[in-house]
This record gives C-alpha cells, sequence and structure tokens, in this order.
C-alpha cells in the first residue's frame, strides 16, 4: 500500500492548493480520498507552518531521536519515534505512544527526513482510529539531489522554515 500511497500523495502539491481557500486541509483532505491515501493527506512545509502557527494542527516529528538532536528539530513538536536508532528499527510501541501525546481528533501534521517514514506512520495512525493525519511533504531535509544529498530540494530547512540544532 505505501507504494501506492506515495503516488497518490505526490499528485497533491503546494501548487494543486488555492491560495484563496479558507480551509486548504479540505482540497487536501478530498484530493487524498481521490487518490485513495489511507490518510488525509500530504501538506507542504510552509502550509504545515502556518497550520502550526495558528493552532489549527499539532507537528509530530517521527525521526529518530539521534536524528533531531544531530540534524536538526522543529522548535515545539511532539516526538514519537516510528523507528529507533542506526537501523532504523520500527517502534512497535508507536501508536501508544502517539495515544499517550494526542487525542485521536486531533489535527497532526507528520514529519520525517523525507516524507516516506512519516508516511507509513501516517496510514498506522490512520488504522489505529486517528482521523486527521496529515504527512509533511518533502520532509525535513528533503528529496537527494545529483550528487546523493540532502538540503537543495525541498524539505523543511531548503523553504526557510524554523528550526533549532543542538
Amino acid at each position: 500500500m505505501f507504494l501506492d500511497s506515495t503516488l497518490a500523495e505526490s499528485a497533491i502539491s503546494a501548487d494543486a492548493i488555492k491560495s484563496d481557500s479558507s480551509d486548504p486541509l479540505s482540497q487536501i483532505r478530498a484530493a487524498a480520498q481521490a487518490g485513495g491515501l489511507p490518510y488525509a493527506g500530504g501538506v507542504p512545509p510552509a502550509l504545515a507552518w502556518q497550520l502550526v502557527q495558528s493552532g489549527q494542527a499539532t507537528l509530530v516529528d517521527v525521526r529518530t531521536g539521534e536524528e533531531r538532536k544531530f540534524v536538526g528539530q522543529i522548535p515545539g513538536s511532539l516526538h514519537v519515534a516510528w523507528a529507533t536508532g542506526t537501523a532504523l528499527t520500527r517502534n512497535p510501541r508507536f501508536v501508544k505512544e502517539l495515544e499517550a501525546k494526542a487525542k485521536k481528533d486531533t489535527v497532526l501534521l507528520f514529519l520525517c527526513r523525507s516524507g516516506k517514514r512519516s508516511a507509513l506512520a501516517a496510514e498506522a495512525a490512520a488504522k489505529a482510529g486517528f482521523v486527521q493525519i496529515f504527512n509533511v511533504l518533502e520532509g525535513f531535509e528533503g528529496d537527494l539531489d545529483e550528487h546523493q544529498q540532502r538540503g537543495a530540494l525541498g524539505g523543511w530547512r531548503h523553504a526557510g522554515l524554523p528550526w533549532t540544532q543542538d
């Protein structure tokens, strides 16, 4: 299902979201439903930040603790690791930890390095009964460039959004 979800979600871009809409999440939900996504949809980083700043959503960083510490993190975000350690071993307590930090009807925006793990986490959360789960497209670091490096092709940091580093 993940491959299909990725293809469907990639069709939902920032350009597809009308800037004059008072509820861009309704457009995203509709596109996600039409594309067969198992969660509410994908949100571009800039819109994610707007939603967090306005109090309409909560950002959940699903990266490892090490990634947050050494690569950077977003102030005020919740942390529930989808996977742990350098081997990225799936966290079997992910849903339980999420339930301890957020209500199932809260608008949650999941963020990882590139948007792939957060899509898996969003799918798992939706299956567990969370009803307003969105994936932050491009993730924190964006896609790999021609040199196999992240940071220049999309992502939270590339968009110039707030973050800190230890």
